[in-house]
């Protein structure tokens, strides 16, 4: 090809204009990336934050997003003051970044999720704050509702089936419930409690089949509008207390005697024994309490600690954090298994110590 002085000169001004828009786009790129480090430093990855936002309660159901782009189901706000009842949505506040004027002036802390009430100045009038009981629809309280409603549906249901063919064999959602109830009837209740087993099995398979529930629901804290009702120290806590209602209402004179005055044990060793006793009585329901909230609260928060681990690694650079989600999706889908067995463990284990409580506040004396 023969090059003549003008094409000569077409190639330098094609080699000058293709140099400057290379000069203008890495001018414009360094620039982009100097504004995305700049952003990236001001506001960085908060795992804990992420942590304590799934596994707590709030007044709205967040879905996805943060800040003004999040997404959330707002729930009502049902506050009791000394100005009586107020009752709004929690969508007012904006994700507790904006006030509500109503009786009060009211602001949603995002610290700890609690409401409180402002003064004229903006500050937090700690008295009329101190006033407030707040029985809002929670996360947690919609839950509850939730599964309520999950689990009368079924048995409702499986109730009716069998009523309207008694004699068929089971099928669909019968073929999966009724063997946990002949489970929790026939290697729980009967052999834990004794002859009287009939009177608690309704209460031994509600809590077993209403902690099983939430403990399967709570098993999507790292999807969007994960739920942690199992983990909620709160609703672990009604059920010990329930646990321990029915087993002193039940308790049997031997079952006290033996509290306050254990057969054949010395006087002077009854003052050491029966203190410890009556602690025992308080000691079971509390560690039922804490059993349930503590191990499904771990589990959650080590399965989203690994999942939190790809985004911190990715803000030190892409490549960190490509490399360490192999490791971290693999550990959160074990853990994820992991908890499926303790989803059911746990439920057993809570339904198992109250049936043996029964029986041994139901037992008589031997002679």
């Amino acid at each position: 090809m023969n090059y003549t002085p003008k094409t000569y000169f077409k190639h330098i001004l094609t080699a000058a204009f293709i140099a400057v828009l290379a000069s203008f786009s890495v001018s414009a790129f360094a620039e982009e990336t100097a504004e995305k480090a700049e952003t990236k430093t001001e506001k960085k990855f908060d795992a804990g934050k992420l942590i304590i936002e799934h596994i707590s309660d709030n007044h709205e159901w967040h879905i996805l997003g943060e800040g003004e782009n999040a997404v959330a189901i707002p729930l009502p706000v049902i506050l009791y003051t000394a100005k009586g009842f107020d009752c709004f949505s929690s969508g007012k506040f904006h994700h507790g970044e904006e006030t509500v004027e109503s009786k009060y002036k009211y602001k949603l802390l995002e610290e700890n999720n609690h409401v409180v009430i402002l003064n004229e100045a903006g500050a937090v009038d700690e008295v009329a704050t101190a006033g407030i009981i707040d029985i809002s629809i929670t996360k947690n309280v919609a839950t509850l509702l939730f599964s309520v409603f999950c689990l009368l549906w079924a048995f409702l249901s499986v109730a009716a089936t069998y009523k309207k063919n008694p004699n068929q064999a089971p099928k669909g959602l019968q073929s999966f419930v009724e063997p946990l109830i002949i489970f929790i009837r026939d290697e729980v209740a009967k052999p834990s409690i004794g002859a009287k087993y009939e009177k608690f099995v309704p209460y031994l398979l509600t809590v077993f089949f209403l902690i099983l529930f939430n403990n399967l629901l709570g098993l999507i804290p790292i999807l969007p509008g994960g739920a942690n009702l199992s983990g909620n120290i709160a609703f672990t806590m009604v059920l010990a207390v329930i646990t321990f209602v029915i087993t002193t209402i039940n308790g049997t004179k031997h079952y006290w005697h033996h509290i306050f005055a254990m057969p054949g044990v010395p006087k002077p060793v009854l003052i050491i024994l029966t203190p410890i006793e009556i602690l025992g009585v308080f000691l079971k329901p509390f560690v039922l309490m804490i059993r349930l909230f503590a191990n499904m609260t771990a589990g959650h928060i080590i399965a989203l600690s690994f999942f939190a681990m790809i985004f911190i690694f990715g803000e030190m650079s892409t490549g960190a954090g490509l490399g360490v989600s192999v490791v971290s999706v693999a550990f959160t889908v074990f853990m994820g298994l992991l908890e499926l067995l303790v989803a059911f463990l746990q439920a057993y284990v809570f339904t198992l110590l109250s049936a043996m409580y029964f029986g041994s506040a139901l037992e008589e004396g031997h002679h």
